[in-house]
């Protein structure tokens, strides 16, 4: 259904026509929410450390989540002190949560369980965004920056510094707002945010010059997967040559994790789920006998009937960012002018 979805948000069709009084609906919305925050109507709130915020404007995986991860280990690399905050997607919190390695996917959201899992920095995670990051600051006062995933259009948190992800090959689809299309803020949003990292440029490198902002690239890459049964095994994917495999992938862009196996020479067969899909043992049976690909993002959510489980063979693939070096001096003179700005 999601792949459907998709691939109508490409294009225009008579379903298109139908649902565009929704997306004009919903682009009413949107305006007006904003103008209420501009004047103040509805209350904004900073926190009293610099906030960068990484989000987008469409549905579907861009690269959200790696970049987090890239952005927090270059600021510890460079002495600062950063926590995130996350939504929890997906997850059945619904209060002020921190998220540790050894927590449930269905508690705490898949994508912080996965940044978590990464031990770089305290991650809290609540549907309110301002609220994560007070709870945050209180438990772990020496941090000094705060990374909001996926929060571009959570405007009652102040921030400092927005960076949009957009996916090179699938760009805006047709460029409509949901439900006609992918995007939840119209196009000439991207004009606004500080600094916009796309993936597969290559596909699009037209954008580098329809907008304002900086646009830097961004590779996401991976060769060594891991065994889920005991967590530590890993091998290269010539190890998966004579092996019937398939690869599952419940994430918002399955497209770029079974690509990236073909491009390793792999052949397998292609199973897709919705994004956030909580997979159960069931959903895995039809494949016993198998071996089983998937991605990290998928992993944390069955690593735990899958650790010691025969049953079944299955392997991740953990993936991280690789970013123009102009990235991360960018971050770090905008945070060193908001300092000297206090």
């Amino acid at each position: 259904m999601a792949d459907w979805i998709q691939k109508q948000w490409k294009g225009y069709s008579i379903w298109h026509l139908v649902l565009l009084p929704l997306s004009f609906i919903f682009f009413l919305l949107s305006i007006s929410r904003k103008h209420l925050f501009r004047l103040g109507i509805l209350r904004r709130y900073k926190l009293p450390v610099p906030v960068i915020v990484v989000g987008n404007i469409s549905v579907g995986g861009t690269g959200k989540t790696p970049l987090v991860i890239w952005l927090a280990e270059q600021l510890k690399i460079n002495g600062l002190k950063p926590g995130i905050v996350s939504r929890g997607y997906g997850g059945s919190a619904n209060y002020v949560t921190q998220v540790f390695a050894n927590d449930l996917a269905s508690h705490v959201g898949d994508e912080p369980l996965l940044i978590a899992k990464r031990e770089i920095c305290p991650i809290f995670v609540c549907n309110n965004r301002v609220d994560a990051g007070a709870a945050l600051l209180k438990a772990h006062p020496k941090v000094n920056v705060i990374i909001s995933d996926d929060g571009l259009q959570h405007y009652s948190l102040q921030r400092d510094i927005e960076i949009a992800t957009v996916d090179g090959e699938r760009a805006f689809g047709n460029e409509l707002l949901l439900p006609s299309g992918p995007l939840r803020e119209i196009k000439s949003r991207l004009n606004t945010v500080d600094a916009i990292v796309m993936t597969n440029a290559h596909q699009q490198s037209s954008i580098k010059t329809k907008f304002l902002p900086l646009v830097f690239e961004m590779k996401l890459s991976g060769d060594t997967f891991v065994s889920l049964f005991d967590g530590k095994t890993q091998q290269k994917s010539n190890y998966f040559d004579h092996k019937k495999l398939v690869a599952i992938a419940g994430i918002g862009n399955p497209k770029r994790f079974f690509d990236g196996l073909t491009k390793m020479g792999l052949v397998f067969e292609r199973k897709s789920f919705a994004d956030h899909y909580a997979f159960t043992p069931q959903d895995l049976l039809p494949f016993v006998g198998k071996t089983i690909l998937m991605t990290e993002k998928d992993a944390v959510k069955c690593s735990q009937f899958a650790k010691g489980n025969t049953q079944f063979d299955i392997w991740m693939l953990p993936v991280s960012a690789n970013i123009d070096d102009g990235l991360n001096e960018f971050v770090l003179q905008k945070l060193a002018s908001l300092s000297e700005g206090k």
